[in-house]
């Protein structure tokens, strides 16, 4: 099952031509959920292929313009596409009072049905038969929203050569699969697990935007296989990370060391750094699995939550 991260963008404050501001998209199962919208961001949807008709869900972390200024371009080619249904765009209600009344003069009588919902401090805000959308805060100079995507466990799986032996109805199979035994004609119960496997583990992986390092984060990702954490700077501005809300790449890895997850990918680096050798290897002095997110390069969470 396809569960994969496309880097729209990964660096911080303004556009250069190294990297746009922050944007993902995490494809799961061919359905798209967009987490932050800088400028830049439907170019890269463009040029990884990934189709306007398919996104629905777009998750804004906070209000500062390298998250979000690329919305309303965004929403206004994606009517010009004439995309149908609904898009909901969550983010801080104090941030719908600012972008709302924006995107709907830009954005009026869009081909599709627009809705803002303001995002809870902590809780779900997205669930479907596969998937949850967890929101948690972050530690910035404003309200900024961590989101963590849950895959939900699969049914078991059936052993076909036990099914053809005991000439299972393809009506009882669905029942099976959530758990239930086999009663055959004569009375004879034949145990579920002796007819499935246990599923595939489910994957989850987490993003955090714009904050300083905190135990609060690593306690709200723990156990997650895959994080995303911003990495603005190396070591020697790390007076300046905690002034600004932000991290070091060092810092991202302790964090990702403390909720014990799988791999840990870095982001939203300062436009000081054309060479970001020197913050992969900070980060991997505290934590060994530890990539950098680079505009264009899809991450394959089921394969990173497997390594």
């Amino acid at each position: 099952m396809k569960f994969d991260l496309n880097i729209l963008g990964c660096g911080s404050a303004t556009p250069t031509v190294r990297h746009n501001p922050s944007s993902q998209i995490v494809n799961f199962r061919d359905k798209l959920f967009m987490v932050d919208c800088g400028e830049g961001a439907q170019v890269m949807m463009k040029r990884l292929g990934l189709k306007f008709s398919r996104l629905s869900h777009i998750f804004i972390s906070h209000m500062h313009g390298d998250h979000c200024f690329g919305l309303p371009g965004l929403l206004s080619t994606m009517s010009l596409h004439e995309k149908g249904g609904m898009v909901t765009v969550h983010m801080q209600s104090e941030g719908i009072k600012v972008m709302e009344p924006m995107i709907r003069y830009f954005c009026d009588n869009t081909a599709y049905d627009l809705r803002f919902e303001p995002l809870p401090a902590q809780g779900v805000v997205y669930e479907d038969d596969g998937l949850t959308i967890e929101t948690f805060p972050l530690y910035h100079r404003l309200p900024c929203s961590g989101f963590i995507f849950r895959e939900k466990p699969s049914l078991l799986n059936l052993r076909g050569d036990m099914v053809r032996f005991h000439q299972i109805p393809v009506r009882q199979l669905h029942a099976i699969k959530c758990g239930a035994d086999f009663f055959k004609d004569d009375g004879t119960v034949v145990p579920n697990s002796h007819l499935t496997l246990p599923p595939r583990r489910p994957v989850s992986y987490a993003y955090c935007s714009d904050t300083v390092m905190d135990r609060r984060v690593a306690a709200s990702v723990k156990g997650v296989d895959v994080l995303y954490h911003e990495s603005t700077y190396a070591d020697d501005y790390e007076v300046q990370a905690v002034h600004r809300g932000h991290s070091t790449a060092r810092q991202a890895a302790k964090i990702a060391a403390m909720a014990g997850v799988h791999h840990l990918i870095l982001g939203h680096y300062s436009k000081r750094y054309r060479d970001l050798s020197p913050l992969l290897a900070e980060a991997r002095e505290e934590f060994p699995a530890v990539s950098l997110s680079d505009e264009g390069r899809v991450f394959d969470l089921n394969g990173l939550a497997r390594q």
